[in-house]
Parts: C-alpha cells; sequence; structure tokens
C-alpha cells in the first residue's frame, strides 16, 4: 500500500461518520496486540485550549530530553500533522505501512460480522503504533470529542490529565447543561492519577471536583487571581504566575495567558511525579510553542489573523482579544462555519465589532454553511456583509479594500483557515 491508497482508505473508512463508544476502538486495538499499553499518556480534554496545552507541554518535554509523541485533530495544513514525534510529522512511508496493518485488522473485524470502527478510531490505533514503534517516552493526546465515550479513552496508562475551558459545544453528543459536557469531559480522569484544570464556571467546576475525589486523583486548578505583571501583545506575551516570574510566550491571545498558567500547573505535577523539568527547559518550551490556526499572525501590513473561533466561548475571547490588541483599527472579517455550530451566538458576539465581513462556505466538506445562509445571519446583527464563491475571492476583495493600518480577521472553521494562508502568502 502507498500513501495516496493509504488516504483513499482513510476517506471510506470516513463515510461512516462519528459513532461515540470504547467496544470498536477495544476490539480493533485488541487484535493489533494493544499497542497503547506500552505507552505513558498525558490526556487532554476540554471544550476551548486543548490545543495550546499540548503545544506548551510537547515542546517542554522534547526540550527537556523526553521523546514526545503527540496526537492531535482536527490539522490545518497536513494530514500527516495529527502524528508527531518531537514536532516531526509523520511520513507519507509510516503512514502507508500502519494503514496496512489495521485495514487487515479491519478486514478481521468484518469477516466476524462485527461493527467497524470509525476513521477517527483507525487514526488513534495508527498513532499508538507509531509512538510504540518510536518508543515514546510519552504521548500527548488530545480528545476529539468529549471525553468518556471519545476513541482515545481506551487508555489506561495516563500519568496526568489536563481538562482545559470547558464551554458549551457539540451539546447534541455530549449534553445540554454544562455540568453534563463537564462529566463528559472528566471521564478521562483514571484512578490515583494526577489532574490539573483550568478554572471552570461553577457547575463544571464542581462535577471536576466529584470526579477527582471518587477517582481519588490529586487535582490542581488554575488560579487566576495568582496572575500578575501580564504584558498583552499579538507578537509576545509575559506574566507572573504564582512562583515562576515574567514567563514569555509567543502564542497570541489574550486567552493564551490562562492556558500558559494551566500548562505550568501541568509542569509542577509532572515534576512530582518525578520528571526532570528544569527552569531553563520550562522557559523555553513555553516561548517556542506554536499553534497555527489559533490566533495566528500570518501577515503584517496589514495584519491578517486566523482564528478557529467556531463556539460561543472562543468567539468570546477572540472579540476580547481584537479590543485588546487592535483598540481603533478597523477589523475585516472572513467568516465561515459549519451548520452544526451555535453560529447565531458566535456572529451576536464578534460581528458587531466589523467593519466589513464576507462570509465563505467551508470547501469539501457536508457539514459547512452556505456562504449565502451566513450571510444572511450576519446581516440580522452588521448590515456590512456580502458572501464570496470561494476562499480565494473572499481574500482578494478584502485585501482590495483594506489599508495597511487596518486588520482582517479570517475566523470560525478550522478547515479553512490553511487556504486563507495560501491565498494571503501564497
Amino acid at each position: 500500500m502507498n500513501y495516496e491508497e493509504a488516504r483513499a482508505f482513510l476517506d471510506e473508512v470516513g463515510k461512516t461518520g462519528s459513532v461515540l463508544g470504547l467496544e470498536s476502538m477495544k476490539e480493533l486495538l485488541k487484535r493489533l496486540e494493544n499497542p497503547q499499553n506500552q505507552l505513558k499518556f498525558i490526556h487532554i480534554s476540554g471544550t476551548n485550549g486543548k490545543g495550546s496545552e499540548l503545544a506548551f507541554l510537547s515542546e517542554i518535554l522534547t526540550e527537556a530530553g523526553y521523546r514526545t509523541g503527540r496526537y492531535i485533530s482536527p490539522t490545518l495544513y497536513s494530514y500527516r500533522e495529527r502524528i508527531q514525534v518531537d514536532g516531526e510529522w509523520i511520513d507519507r512511508e509510516s503512514l502507508a505501512h500502519y494503514v496496512a496493518v489495521v485495514k487487515e485488522a479491519i478486514e478481521a473485524i468484518e469477516a466476524d460480522g462485527l461493527s467497524v470502527p470509525t476513521v477517527f478510531e483507525v487514526e488513534t490505533a495508527i498513532s499508538f503504533l507509531y509512538f510504540c514503534d518510536k518508543k515514546c517516552d510519552i504521548v500527548m493526546l488530545e480528545t476529539g470529542m468529549g471525553g468518556t465515550l471519545d476513541a482515545t479513552n481506551v487508555v489506561k496508562t495516563t500519568i496526568l490529565e489536563v481538562i482545559a475551558s470547558i464551554g458549551m459545544d457539540h451539546m447534541g453528543f455530549l449534553g445540554n447543561t454544562l455540568g453534563e459536557i463537564a462529566a463528559n469531559k472528566a471521564g478521562i480522569i483514571k484512578p490515583d492519577t494526577c489532574v490539573v484544570s483550568a478554572k471552570q464556571e461553577p457547575e463544571a467546576e464542581t462535577v471536576i471536583r466529584q470526579v477527582s475525589e471518587q477517582m481519588h486523583a490529586q487535582l490542581s486548578m488554575v488560579d487566576p487571581e495568582q496572575l500578575s505583571e501580564v504584558q498583552y501583545g499579538y507578537e509576545k506575551q509575559s506574566f507572573t504566575y504564582k512562583n515562576w516570574k515574567n514567563v514569555e510566550i509567543t502564542l497570541a491571545g489574550t486567552y493564551q495567558i490562562v492556558n500558559a498558567a494551566l500548562a505550568l500547573e501541568a509542569v509542577e505535577a509532572l515534576r512530582k511525579l518525578g520528571y526532570a523539568l528544569s527552569e531553563e527547559q520550562v522557559r523555553t518550551g513555553m516561548k517556542r510553542a506554536t499553534w497555527r490556526g489559533r490566533f495566528s499572525v500570518i501577515h503584517k501590513n496589514p495584519v491578517v489573523v486566523i482564528d478557529g473561533a467556531h463556539n460561543p466561548a472562543a468567539a468570546t475571547v477572540l472579540r476580547a482579544s481584537l479590543e485588546t490588541y487592535f483598540k481603533g483599527k478597523k477589523l475585516y472579517y472572513i467568516f465561515g462555519v459549519f451548520a452544526d455550530k451555535d453560529y447565531e451566538k458566535v456572529i451576536e458576539i464578534t460581528a458587531p465589532l466589523a467593519e466589513q465581513i464576507i462570509t465563505v462556505q467551508t470547501p469539501d466538506n457536508p457539514r459547512a454553511l452556505p456562504a449565502e445562509e451566513l450571510k444572511c445571519a450576519v446581516e440580522k446583527v452588521n448590515p456590512k456583509v456580502s458572501s464570496a464563491k470561494n476562499i480565494e475571492e473572499a481574500v482578494k476583495r478584502t485585501m482590495d479594500v483594506v489599508k495597511k493600518e487596518d486588520v482582517i480577521v479570517a475566523f470560525g472553521s478550522l478547515s479553512f483557515l490553511s487556504l486563507v494562508d495560501h491565498a494571503v502568502n501564497g
């Protein structure tokens, strides 16, 4: 099997969609001799900020000399970005090899009349095989959706759980209240482990504390009161948290300060578990961390920002960042979302700030909301809106009207942001 054949197979499996539950995942891994049991994991759940935690902690661990696997979803620039070791994407040949191995196991499952795994389950299994063969010391494992019934939650060798900020998202799958969603996200907590959590809304915090107690897991929670000397900037930011003085990060977005504080709580937990992480290694890793597509500045004069704000919580922090960094500047939006998101609330939060908005439809995705339909929704909040046939047209039309001191913000679904980057930078 070559890379193209492997991708074609994965695309075919992808047509089955998402199915929550662990039975088919457990069956697949059993036939692959349970590679996940040979690995140690830092498991990350939450609604917003999972990727930032993964970025901070991966860089710190790699800097400290630990062979670090990363499993992330969704990805922005390449399919192979999903599976990395020390920041290096899986190569085409390895991906094809592991797809062939998993395909054989799936054919045996089918022959026995059992349900076939979803594409996310297949990708997760491939990552476990790869990380085993690469002899990773530790794997940063990001949940796909939720926690309790997420395919990644088959792991039993977790050393630390990280719970990023929890908000209202995927309600059809995870629950209709913040408490229900929090219970789902906290489902990754394993007995007698360490847990670190962002500061949560009271309803979510109560659930996380209850689950940690039930699991005899040691919980640390970010204390925003101990954040001080915060310096915001879209090129670099710095802050002091507890005993960590003047920590510098290059991840932009005002919300990254609290994400960074959560990463430092995770560092302290890892140190207690015996991981040797010097102050210099932590500071270097924090500064080196990047997370493309999360308030990323991809162009200057004019400034162009791409951001994956696709739910109300993410839209709120996007607005806060825009108001902090670009006060008094004219903002021009390129905006596209999936139809199953709470896009009307996202519009309500973000649209009032814009000088002009161009709506787009995310290409090649059945969940994408048509650009014209999105335009009609935006019109109710800001009449200065039009739709574009494609991403390239939206970028060209926006670039034609902005001045050098203005700001372009492309946001919504992560899946179209790489096309914006390509249209802007070639």
